[in-house]
């Protein structure tokens, strides 16, 4: 069950906050200009590519990692392919994770290392590896690491990570953290800017930064439920199984990390889909056991002693204005068809970057706010 209340109690949030998770999406922007000025520091405006690479191969841990490389390769896909090297291993742990390159990687191809943690001996392997294919590495990774010093080894160029501006919360909520993927998207922005595959100079950077920032303040604890995007979004996900639907080129990453981010960091399922193939992908779920009043004996349910069963509801996320050639009627009118509530969260105009920025902005609230406010804890 969502406590509501304290949705609209700012003091009582900050001290069920125990994981950072509100502070870590407020503090976003801040993140951003931090990394642009380590990457500056780092060398990265200075580079003088040669032309563009073949391909672009990501590697790292986590659901940050994971995140980049799906923003990235939905930005870079009319340029080149951008593909995650996924790890294997027999646990989930620096030591244990194990990455190789594919067999077909070589002098044309760029290898991008993205990591919060740093002490990964396969990935500094896998610079190693790299360097002897002569691949192009660069890493964002914690400055003196054992990974850094790889990557020197290799000749490749790292950009120190941006850290949080506070260390008292816990890592692996942070790692999954809004703060942790800017902290590494943004590096890697700039150096696909600077090759060529994606529109993301510096000056693109400062309005992404000034537009997480507005929409921190729209967001934030201190704002009432019915004027916050990301506190409505959570009260209207409680008790739900959420079925994400996303249309345009950036809104489809932002879905897909809105259900990581809803699974590791809040204990939701959640599905999400792209339009129009979304349409017959969930539509049998709308007919069938997490319809609306699926269960004809719902109705007779002890509300206080016998939890209700999930229903679906559908969550439209759009990076595009409205108007168009556009699947979003079709899609409201198979949810009310089936009886079926329906959130739509659609970014104000602005550049793609922008969009997209605030669509992750206002999920990663609303993650944050339905950890909160359905345990009492984070």
């Amino acid at each position: 069950m969502l406590d509501e209340t304290l949705l609209d109690a700012p003091e009582e949030l900050a001290r069920a906050d125990r994981r950072g998770l509100l502070r870590g999406a407020a503090e976003v922007g801040a993140r951003v200009r931090t990394a642009a000025r380590h990457s500056a520091e780092a060398g990265l405006g200075e580079l003088r590519p040669d032309g563009r690479p073949r391909a672009v191969l990501i590697a790292g841990p986590g659901t940050a990692a994971s995140g980049v490389a799906d923003l990235l390769g939905a930005l870079a896909a009319p340029s080149a392919p951008v593909t995650r090297l996924h790890p294997t291993g027999v646990a989930h742990a620096s030591g244990a994770l194990r990455w190789t390159l594919p067999g077909w990687a070589g002098p044309v191809d760029l290898l991008l290392l993205a990591t919060t943690d740093g002490t990964e001996p396969s990935l500094a392997a896998l610079a190693e590896q790299a360097y002897r294919r002569g691949c192009t590495v660069v890493a964002v990774a914690p400055e003196r690491s054992p990974l850094g010093e790889a990557v020197a080894g290799a000749h490749g160029l790292l950009v120190p990570m941006a850290n949080a501006p506070y260390q008292e919360y816990d890592e692996s909520a942070a790692a999954a953290g809004p703060g942790a993927l800017w902290a590494l998207l943004t590096p890697l922005l700039l150096l696909l800017d600077k090759v060529g595959l994606v529109t993301a100079p510096p000056e693109a950077l400062q309005r992404v930064a000034d537009r997480l920032d507005r929409t921190a303040e729209r967001c934030g604890p201190a704002i009432a439920t019915y004027s916050n995007p990301a506190k409505t979004l959570a009260a209207e996900l409680a008790d739900t199984l959420p079925l994400i639907w996303t249309e345009g080129a950036a809104a489809a990453p932002a879905g897909r990390r809105f259900a990581a981010t809803l699974a590791e960091l809040a204990g939701r399922p959640a599905l999400a889909a792209d339009l129009p193939e979304a349409l017959p992908a969930h539509g049998v779920l709308l007919a069938g056991a997490f319809a609306a009043g699926a269960d004809p004996d719902d109705f007779f349910r002890d509300r206080v002693e016998e939890p209700g069963a999930l229903r679906a509801r559908v969550v439209l996320l759009r990076d595009r204005p409205a108007g168009g050639l556009s699947a979003a009627p079709a899609a409201r009118e198979l949810a009310l068809g089936h009886d079926t509530a329906i959130s739509e969260i659609e970014p104000e105009e602005g550049g793609e970057l922008e969009q997209l920025a605030e669509l992750l902005a206002v999920t990663d609230f609303a993650t944050a706010y339905l950890s909160l406010a359905a345990r009492g804890h984070a």
